[in-house]
């Protein structure tokens, strides 16, 4: 087996993603942010399950303009964009593998179930903060929005918060 290449300095991979939200503000006039495809697909589903119910919601109501769809949106192909580029990029560097990683103490299916959870209420947080990770730190952050930036402080606190409680499963 071959040594996968080692990731990216990080201090350059924080330049690159600079320049990329810079791009792609001059391209496109928006920012990056991932949240919103994630609800452009449920809404897709949920218009397959009850049409009517879904064009009268507050929360969703607007994607549904006669002749598309809402999956017709830069943000589904921005995140279908990023998981081609997530797995190019894994190929390239010699780390492409199924694997579940996991600290000693945890078993496979405890990891992905508390992966599951993360995310889910990562998905609601993001509904609540008006735009995930990346749409708020990354792109609020870069205009300098005050909600953004307190965000970006309250998760750095919360994730530093959770890792001593769960510290203990990965040592």
């Amino acid at each position: 087996m071959t040594q996968p290449k080692p990731f990216w300095n990080p201090y350059v991979a924080g330049i690159a993603l600079g320049l990329v939200v810079l791009v792609s503000f001059f391209i496109t006039g928006k920012g990056l942010g991932a949240s919103g495809a994630f609800k452009h697909l449920g809404a897709a589903v949920l218009h397959q399950a009850s049409p009517t119910w879904a064009e009268e919601n507050k929360n969703i109501g607007d994607y549904f303009v006669p002749g598309h769809s809402p999956l017709d949106d830069w943000i589904v192909f921005l995140v279908v964009g990023v998981a081609i580029g997530g797995v190019v990029g894994s190929v390239t560097a010699g780390r492409f593998r199924r694997e579940t990683i996991r600290g000693p103490r945890i078993g496979r299916d405890s990891r992905l179930v508390l992966a599951l959870l993360g995310g889910i209420i990562g998905g609601v947080g993001a509904q609540f903060a008006r735009g995930c990770t990346s749409g708020q730190a990354i792109t609020g952050g870069a205009q300098l929005a005050l909600g953004s930036w307190i965000f970006i402080f309250a998760a750095f606190g919360g994730a530093y918060a959770l890792a001593y409680v769960v510290r203990k499963q990965w040592i």
